[in-house]
């Protein structure tokens, strides 16, 4: 009996630990628990981050915009989805933008093994690495959501976790270009990184499309604020 509470006990102590990170998914929390984690930065810069890509559907549209105001951004992408679409992830790179790891699938990691996690975030970080020829700096877990061994398999391929400051609540059925920029702009954008979508493969369908409506009037509004908006790289963290 003493020797099966004991392996229970631990068991549950191995849980605790690996969904203690968990926490930092918390918005309120966040601050307090990691204050670094959400990204934020120069006050005088707003990170401008996508996530889920590449999708062959939408991205190149979304460059398109960026393109028409010389704007860059962080792409953090899923694995499988540039597996697809190799050349979309040189195009990104080609077009002075930075790439990321997103991980491989977009699934939840804290019903995953530590082994799982780790093959899942070195398998991204080197198909990312080898296919757009940069060395991914940043780590996203899916949903937000951290576990212990996904901050390990960070640190192991020399990945930076960052979650966001602002996001535009963009992957859900009823979102418009007026919701996404109202709730990106709750609270000052000085400073923040701004989480955003490029793909809807774990999103409404079509969902990307009030992402791209909003988008330029989220840079217009930067702009009319004095705030530059580009890429993690130069967020000064």
């Amino acid at each position: 009996m003493k020797a099966t509470r004991a392996l229970a006990l631990t068991a549950g102590a191995l849980a605790v630990g690996h969904s203690l990170p968990a926490l930092t998914s918390l918005g309120p929390l966040r601050p307090l628990l990691a204050p670094r984690l959400s990204g934020p930065g120069d006050p005088g810069h707003v990170a401008l981050t996508f996530d889920d890509g590449p999708d062959p559907a939408s991205t190149p549209l979304f460059l398109a915009e960026l393109a028409k105001t010389g704007t860059k951004a962080t792409f953090f992408l899923l694995g499988r989805m540039l597996q697809r679409t190799p050349e979309l992830g040189r195009e990104l790179v080609d077009a002075g933008h930075e790439v990321a790891v997103h991980g491989w699938e977009h699934r939840p990691l804290l019903i995953r093994s530590p082994r799982a996690t780790r093959d899942d975030v070195a398998r991204a970080r080197d198909l990312v690495a080898s296919i757009t020829g940069q060395q991914p700096r940043w780590y996203r877990p899916p949903y937000g959501v951290l576990s212990a061994s996904a901050l390990y398999a960070a640190k192991e391929n020399g990945l930076t976790p960052v979650l966001w400051t602002h996001w535009g609540q963009d992957w859900t059925a009823s979102a418009t270009p007026e919701s996404v920029l109202r709730t990106l702009t709750r609270a000052p954008l000085a400073g923040g990184t701004v989480l955003l979508h490029d793909s809807d493969c774990t999103s409404a369908p079509q969902s990307w499309r009030a992402t791209l409506g909003a988008l330029p009037r989220l840079l217009e509004l930067c702009a009319a604020r004095g705030l530059e908006v580009g890429p993690l790289r130069d967020h000064g963290i």
